[in-house]
């Protein structure tokens, strides 16, 4: 049995993989079991999933959160922990995988724990190798952890890979849907709305990654994310609007050949993958039905309409503590944008000012890097 815990379980990815290790224990009774959840503030729905899964190992963002969730499930008698303190110490917990599904710069320190603890990580939080990817590449290494990723591209590029020699390996190539404004006019991007940005055309996601996809933002994190996962020179990373969203990734062998990875646009299979790797089992989502017809396209971002893409290029081609400092501003850029305080095209103005003003530490340690993403969060602005 493979004990599983989940930092985000209220979440987009977190109750995603709730629903696939449901459905998963069908196929293979007693193969999983859920021993920690945690979440931000919605301690009701955590409270269910802990009672639906028999889980008692729980954290909350506050100790509010924590008396409520108690007094939710007294008879089940849990251990309720808050704050990021808390969530190091479930992330420190006897379990056999951590999937890291919070958003933001929250999910590097339990990151970081559960790597030390040996604990393997399913990794969904993109700020984790984008602000700390030396880092925590190093430890996963020295520790004998498997980092498998949750994002359908990186899983992609993953499942591709493994039908080759690396050396064989010439490009990566990382698909992107173009988001919501693929078409629309530059000129209007500045009128753009909230609500305008979170309708994104194929993907159904937390707010933070889809205002991140429409500004292309999120591909840029990417590209950093590939950087690392796979020891890949930012010369060898392609970035190709792709807008069905089937193709989730591909690569290219240096004889010319490009291996790809299809399949319908659901984030249920890159999770059942990294769950059960290197096994494969049935997966309650649609086939590609090819007897239809189905027609795939491919074109080129457009760089000056979305700067964001280049601006987390270039952060992380200058590495050491930038991408951090790029990472919590786009954060904070995203906030204020999601509040009402700054338009859709302030954000890469945003984080390219942080990034102008920041003093770049050449080899943070964690410490520093947590230190910098939290003093840009706070200084980010205008």
């Amino acid at each position: 049995m493979k004990n599983i815990g989940i930092i985000g379980s209220t979440g987009s990815i977190g109750t995603q993989t709730l629903e696939v290790i449901r459905e998963l224990s069908g196929q293979k009774p007693d193969s999983f079991r859920v021993s920690a959840l945690a979440c931000g503030n919605s301690v009701e729905t955590m409270a269910a999933q802990a009672r639906e899964f028999g889980v008692k190992l729980l954290c909350t963002a506050t100790k509010e959160g924590a008396e409520k969730v108690r007094e939710l499930l007294k008879d089940m008698k849990p251990t309720v922990l808050y704050g990021p303190e808390g969530l190091r110490e479930l992330a420190a917990g006897d379990m056999d995988m951590l999937v890291t599904a919070i958003v933001g710069m929250a999910g590097i320190e339990p990151t970081l724990e559960a790597i030390k603890k040996g604990t393997d990580i399913a990794l969904a939080n993109k700020e984790t190798l984008v602000a700390a990817g030396e880092l925590v590449m190093s430890e996963a290494k020295a520790r004998g952890v498997s980092i498998l990723p949750v994002d359908s591209e990186h899983s992609a590029v993953f499942q591709c890979l493994r039908c080759v020699k690396r050396r064989q390996l010439s490009k990566i190539i990382l698909t992107c849907s173009g988001g919501p404004f693929r078409t629309y006019p530059a000129e209007k991007l500045s009128e753009v709305t909230p609500e305008m940005a979170l309708g994104h055309p194929t993907w159904n996601m937390g707010g933070k990654i889809t205002i991140d996809s429409a500004t292309l933002m999120n591909k840029g994190l990417e590209v950093i994310e590939a950087a690392r996962l796979y020891s890949t020179g930012f010369d060898d990373i392609e970035v190709t609007i792709h807008p069905q969203s089937i193709v989730h990734s591909m690569i290219k062998m240096r004889d010319g050949a490009v291996i790809a990875q299809l399949g319908c646009p659901s984030m249920k299979l890159p999770i059942q993958y990294a769950l059960t790797y290197p096994d494969r089992y049935f997966c309650n989502v649609p086939d590609l039905d090819f007897q239809k017809g189905l027609s795939l396209t491919f074109e080129q971002p457009d760089r000056s309409k979305f700067p964001c893409l280049d601006l987390a290029i270039s952060a992380g081609r200058e590495g050491g503590s930038m991408p951090a400092c790029m990472n919590a501003a786009n954060e904070k850029a995203v906030r204020l944008f999601l509040d009402g305080k700054a338009k859709f095209t302030d954000i890469p103005k945003i984080v390219e000012k942080a990034m102008n003003l920041h003093k770049k530490i050449k080899k943070p340690t964690a410490e520093e890097i947590l230190a910098v993403s939290y003093e840009t969060y706070e200084t980010a602005e205008l």
